[in-house]
């Protein structure tokens, strides 16, 4: 996920090779960790279903802490880097965010659920300062002719590491949990509770771990080199457009659009953190469907070459954005229709059909909002809470029809994504 238009005209000139790779390889390491962290929740879904005994509206509260956090922040996350500025601002994020990791560690010595998603929570809060910050800033650290690149670019950074992180964290938290869940169904509560703590005690070390590797990039990044940048100029330039609006509000093309972005956000972390779960209500064992996820994400990194090479030389995003909507309905109804691995697939077929609407969805609904082109871009900002509120309705879903036919959700959202992208987008009154 990138922010492509929050800022138009940076006050620092890095248009040199020489001036743009230390900061890309920074905020590249930075996306790298965005995803290693944002799709640890995956694996965090099923293995604290377990280790707290949860049904699956409560383990898909994982999602909704998270992701709720996106909405609640976005705002003061803006105002926090107008204090401290880009750079300092992302070693705040990063702080934040340990300190989420560290809550962790009383939340396993207890196994207290409520404390997990505390800590989810302040991870996600430290994500959005993060993402506040660094986003823009990759998109002004070089010529805007070759934004779009460094963007795509961000996102593999992103997806490699979300691809990696549910792997590392299953290997360790979901070992032999398919011989452990048939064993809890025997064992008197005393036992029970032994192999519990003992389950939840798997998450420290990981945890601890993370903290080690944010604090040292939080104390790398403080020191660094990289450039500060001002954006406060913008707002002159573009005061002069639009001058018949008074609100933000008037743009329904931006108002669908952070609603087209909130329900594709929800099909993406859909596609990605319940396909774990999903694999094991298949039938499939966990220490198979713990590589679920990465698989889905291995789906989002081809789109994103497929964009780099095809958009928009040979296709324009709108029409890219039409295309994805399409295979996603499809995808959706195969997955429903079919059964076991086959239906696996095309979950993690979907990260194929995601992976464009990032970059498509964006540029389309901040068009043409001129002064008001930075309020626009927090609203979207705040759209990613989608990522919280959807997964809980399929959790819903799931306990009521089958973690199967929940997935029936997806359709509708896909049509309102095609709906969108050839109608909504271009509506200007």
């Amino acid at each position: 996920m990138a922010d492509t238009a929050t800022l138009n005209t940076p006050s620092t000139n890095l248009t040199t090779p020489a001036k743009n790779n230390g900061p890309i390889i920074i905020i590249g390491s930075l996306f790298f960790i965005f995803g290693f962290i944002t799709w640890l929740n995956s694996v965090l879904i099923p293995y604290l279903k377990i280790a707290c005994e949860l049904n699956n509206f409560e383990s898909y509260l994982v999602a909704f802490a998270f992701y709720i956090s996106y909405f609640v922040m976005a705002i003061p996350s803006a105002r926090v880097l107008k204090a401290t500025g880009f750079k300092r601002g992302m070693a705040v994020g990063l702080g934040v965010m340990a300190v989420g990791a560290l809550i962790f560690i009383p939340a396993a010595m207890t196994r207290t659920y409520s404390l997990f998603l505390l800590g989810l929570f302040v991870q996600g809060t430290g994500l959005a300062v993060l993402q506040t910050a660094s986003n823009p800033y990759i998109t002004i650290i070089g010529p805007r002719e070759s934004a779009a690149k460094r963007i795509s670019i961000m996102g593999i950074c992103n997806k490699v590491a979300g691809s990696i992180a549910p792997i590392v964290l299953g290997a360790i938290t979901l070992k032999n949990a398919d011989v452990l869940k048939e064993r809890l169904l025997t064992m008197g509560a005393a036992e029970k509770a032994v192999q519990l703590n003992e389950l939840a005690a798997r998450v420290i070390l990981p945890y601890i771990c993370i903290i080690v590797v944010l604090v040292i990039l939080a104390i790398a990044i403080n020191f660094s080199h990289l450039p500060e940048i001002d954006t406060e100029h913008e707002d002159e330039a573009v005061a002069k457009a639009n001058s018949g609006k008074t609100s933000v509000f008037q743009f329904p093309h931006l108002m669908l659009g952070v609603l087209t972005l909130f329900l594709y956000v929800g099909a993406e972390v859909l596609a990605g953190d319940t396909i774990i779960s999903y694999g094991a209500s298949q039938g499939i064992a966990l220490s198979t469907a713990k590589f679920f996820t990465t698989c889905t994400l291995i789906a989002m990194i081809v789109g994103y070459i497929v964009g780099i090479i095809a958009i928009p030389k040979y296709l324009k995003q709108g029409t890219a954005l039409k295309f994805s909507a399409i295979i996603g309905v499809v995808f959706s109804i195969i997955a429903i229709l079919t059964t076991g691995y086959t239906s696996v697939l095309f979950i993690a077929l979907l990260g194929l059909a995601n992976s464009l609407m990032w970059p498509a969805i964006w540029p389309l609904a901040i068009a043409d909002l001129g002064r008001f082109t930075k309020v626009g871009s927090s609203l979207l900002i705040m759209a990613i809470a989608g990522g919280a509120v959807l997964p809980l309705i399929y959790g819903r879903l799931a306990d009521v029809l089958s973690p199967q036919h929940a997935y029936v959700i997806l359709i509708p959202i896909y049509l309102f994504i095609l709906y969108y992208a050839a109608i909504g987008s271009k509506i200007r009154k």
